[in-house]
């Protein structure tokens, strides 16, 4: 098992990574602080006087404006592949009153900035429907229904990756090579000669694992039985990984 296209997407979207907005015929891109609802919707915070807010103006007495989103992932770990890049076209517009004040509290669930209480202020948010997303990954570009994007969910360890994987690399270095070896033992596989394999991603689904010596190394897939639905819950399932006389709870893919 491994994350689908349109949960990389919303992954990426989540607004625990920087964007960028492109506006059609004004300069940019602008670097944009971000978050998605619940629906995937994308929202935007934006300083009332800034030369983003003049740009996400729209003309000719129109209520919204056209923008893309762009954001790219931050490998987590030095070698971690690249999650690649996501792209969210749609509308945006302002929002104020009651719509705005919703929109904040979604938006304080992934960054509770105090900027949030300067909503309608100095401060101004917009709300934008994806109307089309791309991501970009391993050199080729997928086209994500919209509705499947909206459906999907942000994975739930992305924002503690980095925790994640350099504590088991501070901490766990031989409990998890003894248990990479024995998983590749099990599916018929001998752990190559060279360097110590190395987590170098870690997702709902499983682990990802670089084996073998420079230039000659590759990856591949460990699987969790199940996904796991938060840090408590990866814990929980780890605990027989981290302690060898507890079994195993994971598979190779």
């Amino acid at each position: 098992m491994q994350p689908s296209p349109a949960e990389v997407a919303r992954t990426l979207a989540a607004g625990r990574l920087s964007g960028n907005a492109h506006i059609a015929c004004r300069p940019g891109p602008y670097r944009v602080r971000h978050a998605t609802d619940r629906a995937g919707r994308v929202l935007m915070l934006v300083p009332a006087d800034s030369d983003l807010t003049r740009a996400l103006r729209p003309t000719d007495g129109a209520d919204d404006i056209a923008v893309v989103l762009d954001v790219p992932d931050v490998p987590p770990v030095a070698g971690s592949p690249s999650l690649g890049r996501v792209w969210v076209s749609g509308w945006a517009v302002a929002l104020d009153g009651a719509e705005a004040r919703e929109a904040a509290l979604d938006f304080a669930d992934c960054d509770p900035t105090g900027d949030l209480l300067d909503v309608g202020e100095s401060q101004v948010l917009y709300r934008m429907e994806p109307a089309e997303v791309r991501l970009e990954r391993a050199g080729g570009t997928v086209e994500v229904d919209p509705d499947e994007y909206a459906a999907a969910e942000p994975d739930p360890l992305h924002h503690i990756e980095w925790d994640l994987l350099t504590d088991l690399a501070d901490h766990h270095v031989p409990e998890m090579t003894g248990f990479i070896e024995r998983q590749l033992a099990g599916s018929g596989h001998t752990a190559p000669a060279g360097p110590t394999p190395r987590v170098v991603r870690l997702d709902r689904y499983g682990f990802v694992v670089t084996l073998g010596p420079p230039p000659a190394e590759y990856r591949v897939r460990l699987a969790f039985p199940r996904p796991v639905e938060d840090r408590a819950d990866l814990a929980r399932l780890l605990h027989p990984v981290l302690c060898r006389h507890c079994g195993s709870p994971t598979t190779t893919a």
